[in-house]
């Protein structure tokens, strides 16, 4: 959005589940790191449970929920990845009907590496053999120490990659005057008269749908498919 144009209003940019996921994800995995550093491990395990049901209704939501909330929305090609980095550091504003180019694939490469994450906690077991997860059965005491370490190393990949997501909610705040944040607590952004944007749209049902999904793929990888 140029400086020259006004705000006439506000659309809906985040819907509810949208936004829920977000938040309950980064309190997760806030907790999944200090239940871990104390040696909370069953607290550990129950947030590693309750992630991996985020990242099942994320992909369920990536196919159904509102247009900004879908994949086909925000996972662009390298052309309009590359135009929009050369933007990046004007001092133009640019209004966003959900992810940019950039923001998309930084969103894929951060779900990657929790999913990743939560695979190898599933499998690995801790030093005294006393400590595992759920399907850690299915492989030996060395793959099950590998990807405890692994678990542990991706870990630090998440890390970095909310450093570099804080970091880039202060620069579009310094550098383009646009807050990020802000819409991602209300779901709503300011929309000019040029703009032709209606609110995202989501329904109820196929949230409802999402979460029993999420649930039940979450429990039955809890009992490591002992039931």
């Amino acid at each position: 959005m140029s400086e020259t144009m006004t705000a006439t209003g506000s659309t809906r940019i985040w819907d509810l589940p949208l936004r829920l996921f977000h938040w309950l994800l980064v309190a997760l995995i806030a907790f999944s790191w200090w239940s871990g550093e104390e040696h909370y491990m069953e607290w550990h395990r129950l947030s590693g449970y309750a992630i991996l049901a985020l990242l099942v209704f994320r992909l369920w939501w990536g196919f159904t929920g509102s247009r900004t909330a879908r994949f086909t929305q925000f996972v662009r090609g390298p052309g309009a990845v590359f135009t929009y980095a050369k933007t990046l550091f004007s001092s133009s504003r640019h209004t966003a009907d959900g992810h940019n180019p950039l923001g998309g694939w930084s969103v894929i490469a951060m779900l990657l590496a929790i999913a990743a994450m939560v695979i190898a906690g599933l499998f690995a077991v801790d030093v005294d053999g006393w400590e595992s997860g759920p399907l850690a059965y299915w492989v030996s005491f060395e793959q099950g120490r590998s990807a405890a370490e692994f678990h542990e190393t991706v870990f630090n990949v998440i890390m970095a990659l909310i450093i570099l997501h804080v970091a880039a909610i202060v620069f579009y705040l310094a550098v383009k005057r646009m807050n990020l944040l802000r819409p991602m607590i209300t779901g709503r952004r300011t929309k000019t008269a040029e703009e032709a944007v209606e609110d995202a749209r989501w329904s109820p049902a196929m949230a409802l749908i999402g979460i029993v999904i999420a649930g039940a793929v979450a429990w039955f990888v809890s009992t490591g498919f002992r039931f």
